[in-house]
């Protein structure tokens, strides 16, 4: 009898996830599309004809398919950010990292399940610098059955922070590999595709929600910007966090939060205030010494109902404030106590930054003092693959494409954040990969260097989210720091924002099989060479190793 009733219940249960487990089928369309900002016509690459692209809506558990087809002049990848792929990075998207682009003319269709992941993500082209304009929101709700851990809200609304340029960004991109020297700055930050209207010719486009008086907002707030940090506050508003990065978090409430490229934090708010109209603001955290930034504010409006008064801004914080920065990222932690890897079986020790490759002066040499601007991680400047992708050349055992030997530590040690010698200012190329044996417990310390100027960077690493530990300011020193880890409590993020001049300490247990990709969330950066990818070996058994690469896999 009990054997019987417990088939029963698990037919029952299984029953119950086939039934709520639902398959989304999507269709993407990139291609070139007239496009009018700041009083100039010019075009730019979208997803089906629409800027910011479509939101993804689907449920925890639930499986999505996504034909990408490429009806535009570019190469480009897909990639779905700070979804885990479990097994599966044939999905994951990086350009040459997990798979060859999908050439113009030429479709892929990205298959994968959203697996004990909910909460705010985001979508957005992998390749170059296309994702200034291809990107949009996936939202994850909780499985039929289950709520959000605060009660429902009203309304919820995406807010999607991102950069704008008068020009073609792939033009931007090419003139400056071209010269070694800096991109030129956007020209607008953007909500919702909207710079606002403190911007000419902008008041008609401007994003606007309505809220009744009463109502509670949940905003998903993401930063789709290629390079630039953001603060983001509503006008008379408090804001409470309730989640970062598809995770949720205590609770608290703040009138500004800093949100780095990649990121997502969401928030609930309370039209409780006057009926009135207040913006939603959003401005730059700049952080590299002497280097330009787009100063710009980007608004849209939070109107009550029949409310026609002028909209109030909120009070940002100065650009450089890293005392709001720093204040806001320690109140984030994890909702509970949670399961932090404590024996390390990697303990790693990135250092990461600008750097100058020597060149000879010329158009090709316009860096400072007749150089050209790199960016590296251990001192190695990471170059892409250009025929088949870091993925298929692992598990084909195709040769000369990457070599296993990325630095565990830093080639030679030196006062990091103090003033650098000059003869360490220049990174050796190289495609350098990390081995991780299944089932690891990994610790990198993620750590500034003032070569050429310390900055905020948010290092993003692909197929996994981590612990964030510990961070401070200065050199990371092991005897002080380890002792105030928070291994209670630390939140989990895909995202980090090493701060400037300083160090991070991040934890993960490597239990993702593939190819996975850390870099510089900041596109210039990682153009320039900041990144690094991990070889995940395959465990035991067929839950601990990789899925076959699907039959329509771009060729190379």
């Amino acid at each position: 009898m009990s054997i019987s009733r417990a088939l029963l219940l698990s037919l029952m249960f299984s029953f119950a996830l086939t039934t709520f487990a639902e398959t989304h089928n999507y269709a993407f369309t990139v291609q070139e599309q007239a496009a009018n900002r700041l009083c100039k016509n010019h075009r730019i690459v979208n997803v089906n004809g629409q800027f910011p692209g479509p939101t993804l809506d689907v449920q925890n558990g639930d499986s999505v398919a996504v034909k990408v087809t490429n009806a535009s002049p570019y190469n480009l990848t897909i990639h779905w950010h700070g979804l885990r792929q479990l097994r599966n990075p044939w999905a994951d998207g990086p350009e040459f990292v997990t798979q060859c682009p999908i050439r113009p003319g030429g479709s892929y269709t990205y298959k994968f399940t959203i697996q004990d992941q909910e909460g705010t993500l985001w979508w957005h082209a992998h390749s170059r610098w296309l994702r200034a304009t291809v990107y949009g929101a996936l939202v994850i709700r909780p499985k039929s059955g289950s709520s959000y851990p605060f009660p429902t809200p009203k309304v919820e609304f995406p807010v999607i922070l991102g950069e704008w340029w008068d020009r073609k960004v792939i033009s931007v991109l090419r003139q400056a590999l071209f010269s070694g020297a800096a991109p030129n700055i956007s020209d607008a930050i953007t909500i919702n595709g909207q710079p606002g209207d403190l911007f000419r010719c902008s008041s008609q486009g401007t994003t606007k929600l309505t809220v009744n008086k009463g109502d509670t907002v949940l905003l998903r707030v993401i930063n789709a910007a290629l390079n630039q940090q953001l603060f983001f506050s509503v006008a008379n508003h408090k804001l409470t966090v309730v989640a970062t990065d598809a995770i949720y978090t205590k609770q608290f409430t703040t009138n500004v939060i800093m949100v780095g490229p990649g990121q997502t934090t969401d928030v609930l708010l309370t039209a409780d205030q006057q009926p009135g109209r207040y913006y939603m603001a959003a401005r730059a955290y700049a952080t590299a010494q002497n280097a330009p930034f787009d100063n710009t504010t980007a608004t849209a409006i939070l109107e009550y109902k029949s409310a026609t008064t002028q909209p109030i801004l909120p009070q940002l914080p100065f650009y450089n404030d890293t005392n709001t920065v720093t204040a806001f990222s320690n109140q984030i932690k994890s909702p509970g106590k949670v399961a932090v890897p404590t024996k390390i079986d990697e303990n790693l020790f990135f250092t990461m930054g600008f750097g100058f490759f020597n060149c000879t002066p010329g158009p090709r040499c316009q860096g400072p003092n007749n150089t050209r601007f790199g960016a590296s991680m251990n001192n190695v400047s990471f170059v892409l693959p250009n025929r088949v992708s870091l993925l298929q050349a692992y598990t084909q055992k195709i040769p000369n494409v990457y070599t296993p030997d990325f630095p565990p530590v830093p080639p030679l040690q030196f006062d990091y954040t103090g003033n650098v010698p000059r003869g360490l200012w220049q990174p050796v190329k190289g495609t350098k990969l990390y081995k991780l044996k299944f089932g690891s417990s990994v610790q990198i310390i993620l750590q500034d260097t003032s070569i050429f100027s310390t900055e905020d960077h948010p290092v993003h690493l692909h197929g996994y989210h981590f612990y964030i530990v510990g961070q401070g300011f200065g050199n990371f020193n092991p005897s002080r720091d380890t002792a105030n880890f928070n291994l209670v409590d630390p939140p989990q993020r895909n995202t980090i924002d090493v701060p400037v001049g300083g160090w991070a300490a991040i934890r993960f247990v490597a239990d993702n099989p593939g190819v996975w990709l850390m870099h510089c969330h900041i596109d210039t950066h990682l153009a320039w060479g900041f990144a690094m990818a991990f070889i995940v070996e395959n465990g035991v058994g067929e839950s601990e190793t990789l899925l076959p690469p699907p039959s329509d896999l771009p060729k190379c």
